[in-house]
């Protein structure tokens, strides 16, 4: 497995992850029309568009075959409450990649990379009822505030977790 800072021509396996993991993870929690029509030419074009934004963090996970299995990602928003804040936008691997660690080292990537560019504080949105909410629990984001959405029709509330302390989530990351 590798990780690496993504490209524009990662864009398609990018793309085919974010609708697959969105097809996995999001199942009986989305709308199943919503999660049906998801495109993959779509999600593509997105992600083009993402990748040439270079104030965006993104990276991709390799199997050994080349294929890209997971990405992450992370931005900067002008409605950030705080000056040097950043919010963790993306985190998703293939379901048959998933529990093997990577979710870490991503995770890991992200925070060397928050601590060298001087962020004070990272953000995360989970939907409520999205398992992996422990996981960034886990590692010590702390939930701040909720609020609602609308996805394919369907209200659901997305939780907003923050980190406030990037030295401490690395050494937690380092040493498990």
């Amino acid at each position: 497995m590798k990780i690496r800072k993504a490209i524009v021509q990662d864009a398609e396996g990018i793309g085919t992850v974010h609708v697959d993991s969105w097809r996995t993870t999001y199942k009986d929690i989305v709308p199943d029309e919503f999660l049906n029509k998801l495109s993959y030419k779509q999600r593509t074009l997105l992600w083009e568009r993402h990748l040439e934004d270079l104030t965006k963090l993104i990276l991709v996970v390799e199997n050994n075959d080349g294929d890209i299995i997971g990405f992450s990602s992370a931005g900067k928003r002008e409605t950030a409450p705080f000056p040097n804040s950043i919010y963790l936008e993306t985190l998703y691997l293939l379901e048959a990649y998933q529990g093997k660690g990577l979710g870490k080292l991503l995770l890991k990537e992200l925070f060397l990379f928050f601590q060298q560019n001087n962020y004070q504080t990272i953000y995360v949105e989970v939907l409520a009822d999205n398992k992996t909410k422990y996981f960034y629990e886990h590692f010590g984001a702390k939930l701040i505030t909720s609020l609602e959405i609308n996805i394919g029709g369907k209200v659901l509330e997305e939780l907003v977790f923050e980190w406030d302390d990037i030295t401490k989530v690395i050494e937690l990351l380092l040493n498990e």
